[in-house]
């Protein structure tokens, strides 16, 4: 990935910090981005202390305008985008009956709203690119149900059919479109609903690996989607889950 650059949506903490630095460390620059710049700043040192270009800029994924200003700084200072990461996202538990019609459509603005934003946004530099990738982080509620995070569920159904629209859509531009499904990762977003639960014990119990993932060990998935390897892949999703989906009945 020498010589490539990407931008990663949401790349200042959790799966996006990881994938942000493993791509980094696979050769490519990489910008990273969210609304903090204390984060933005210290990834940002990471990435150029492995020798690698970044742009220092934040950016609020709620915003076109907001988008658009990144990706022009962004071509400015290096030249374009080959690889777009959208890792941003949010979720909360709560029974459905309850949810808000703000709360329900907050989480569709963060989770699917924002990754239309940047795909638009962006669509011209990864055209010309000729090669240009988007990675989307979707996860195994695109597949299956969780009680109490319906909206969130929701949400990421819908990024896994994005992800194959724009796939067919946008392969004759040459832009490969995929998304990556985690598994049970803890994060900031999600280790209270984790750990030392009933919830997280559940999981534990359907991952035939019998462990939580570790967030670096979805690097290898996203370096191969934003890599020349990957030129014949598009409208997939890669599940990254230690045999959940594919689990049924695992204990002796």
């Amino acid at each position: 990935m020498r010589g490539r650059n990407a931008v990663v949506i949401g790349g200042t903490s959790g799966i996006g910090k990881s994938l942000t630095l493993g791509m980094a460390r696979a050769g490519a620059n990489v910008v990273p981005t969210g609304r903090r710049e204390a984060n933005i700043a210290e990834v940002c040192a990471e990435i150029e202390a492995m020798g690698r270009k970044t742009v220092r800029k934040t950016c609020d994924a709620g915003s076109k305008e907001s988008l658009d200003a990144l990706r022009d700084a962004v071509v400015a200072e290096l030249g374009g985008v080959d690889i777009l990461l959208n890792a941003a996202g949010q979720t909360f538990r709560k029974p459905t009956l309850d949810v808000q019609e703000e709360e329900w459509n907050r989480i569709m603005d963060v989770n699917v709203t924002g990754i239309l934003r940047a795909c638009q946004s962006f669509y011209g530099p990864l055209k010309a690119s000729g090669r240009g990738r988007i990675i989307n982080i979707a996860s195994l509620s695109s597949f299956v149900g969780l009680v109490q995070v319906t909206a969130y569920c929701a949400s990421k159904a819908a990024v896994l059919s994005l992800t194959r629209s724009l796939a067919i859509e946008w392969a004759p531009d040459g832009i490969n479109v995929n998304c990556i499904a985690p598994g049970v990762f803890p994060t900031e977003l999600n280790a209270p609903l984790l750990n030392g639960t009933e919830r997280g014990r559940e999981f534990i119990l359907r991952t035939p690996m019998k462990r939580f993932g570790k967030t670096e060990e979805l690097v290898g998935a996203c370096v191969l989607l934003a890599s020349d390897s990957a030129s014949f892949i598009t409208g997939q999703s890669i599940a990254v889950d230690g045999g959940f989906l594919a689990s049924g009945v695992n204990s002796i």
